[in-house]
């Protein structure tokens, strides 16, 4: 296929994504306050708790099987490289630009964890769709395209509610520790001021004693921080949000087979179970994408962050990780880790690493009350760039495959 059928192919299904955001942000603007801040915040908890659990739990429990699972069993480690080349792009974008101690979190957030989980299910379903497809007949694409999308959701919740939502919170409780510290030393600084200097023997006993103190509290807040650091990494009960615990519970029905007779198929004397949880999870899609497009409208407003963090997390998930994406899937084909002819499957690998920031990172900073503007702002920018970067990509890796 010629490159510019290609990009046909490519630019379809990021217009359908265009499209169903600008509603979003269209409903969300101060003209029409369908999706204020109130609404938007009811519609996101009805989402985290209800919907995206739902349709991480269905699509996992009624794709992925055992023989699947052992087939793809790239992607879980393909995604997490994902996650972790974008968490140490983002570490050295915050050492280059001096990132802010507020927004280290939300530059973290954005590098590392991209949007595996809706724009996958929209794009590469819409993908197959197109008649001039590289990857087969459309009916058949389609097939494993939901397959394979579901999955990148499942697993890309499991990140993204462990793995990036720890680093936020350590993020977040390093910014409030440091401006309690801070505020404690004012006051002690304070506090010395007004008192007065006794000396003996010329020696400044107040002073010295003061020090000391000092000394012995850092080192045992230093100790305290540390043993609370490694407590939270084992409380699996505020690392696992909703959403990821459903997709575990998905994965454990799917694999098992006498408890996925139970639930999946026509057959199921359970079915009725898995087919409300269809049901919700697919409202998920377009309520997520219209909280994305609100989200997205708040970045209008402005916000403190500088240009230079914006340029930064854009070049990190639109340039560089698309390159480093390339680099792992050629890597993993050249080891034989994955089939060589499974060329769809190749697509989705290489598009988890080019997807903009995941909105779930807007869910985050909302549910931590931490810049929420600024994350809108740097949301816009970075989807705003993704419409062209994504298109262009998309047609790049088919190119590639084909």
């Amino acid at each position: 296929m010629g490159f510019a059928n290609l990009f046909v192919v490519a630019l379809m299904p990021v217009l359908k994504v265009i499209l169903m955001t600008g509603v979003g942000f269209f409903i969300a603007s101060d003209r029409i306050k369908l999706l204020g801040s109130e609404p938007n915040r009811h519609l996101n908890n009805i989402v985290f708790y209800v919907l995206s659990p739902a349709l991480a739990a269905s699509s996992s429990a009624e794709t992925v099987t055992f023989q699947s699972f052992m087939t793809l069993w790239f992607m879980p480690l393909n995604l997490l490289l994902a996650y972790i080349f974008g968490s140490i792009l983002a570490w050295l974008l915050i050492k280059i630009t001096k990132t802010p101690g507020h927004l280290q979190a939300i530059v973290i957030g954005c590098c590392s964890a991209g949007n595996v989980g809706t724009l996958t299910l929209i794009m590469i379903p819409a993908v197959c769709e197109e008649s001039n497809n590289p990857f087969g007949d459309p009916s058949v694409c389609s097939l494993h395209a939901r397959s394979y999308a579901s999955l990148s959701l499942a697993i890309g919740a499991i990140y993204m509610w462990s793995y990036v939502y720890g680093i936020i919170r350590l993020y977040v409780n390093k910014t409030i520790e440091n401006d309690s510290t801070s505020e404690t030393a004012a006051e002690s600084c304070t506090e010395l001021d007004v008192l007065p200097s006794i000396d003996v023997d010329g020696i400044p006993l107040l002073t010295t004693s003061f020090n000391g103190t000092i000394a012995k509290l850092s080192a045992w807040k230093k100790i305290m921080r540390r043993m609370k650091s490694i407590s939270e990494k084992v409380d699996l009960k505020k690392v696992f949000a909703p959403t990821a615990i459903a997709a575990i519970v998905g994965f454990i029905i799917g694999i098992a087979s006498p408890i996925r007779k139970l639930l999946i198929g026509n057959e199921a004397p359970l079915r009725v179970v898995d087919s409300s949880a269809y049901i919700l999870g697919e409202t998920a899609i377009p309520c997520m994408t219209l909280i994305m497009g609100g989200n997205l409208s708040r970045g209008l407003n402005g916000s403190d962050v500088s240009r230079t963090v914006i340029i930064g997390i854009i070049g990190v998930r639109n340039i560089l990780l698309p390159l480093i994406g390339i680099g792992v899937v050629k890597a993993a084909l050249h080891l034989g880790l994955i089939a060589s002819e499974n060329k769809l499957y190749h697509f989705v690998l290489l598009l988890q690493f080019a997807v903009p920031p995941a909105i779930s990172v807007g869910t985050m900073t909302q549910k931590f009350q931490l810049g929420q503007c600024e994350t809108s702002v740097i949301m816009l920018w970075t989807y705003v760039i993704a419409a062209f970067t994504l298109t262009i990509w998309s047609t790049l890796f088919m190119w590639i495959l084909a």
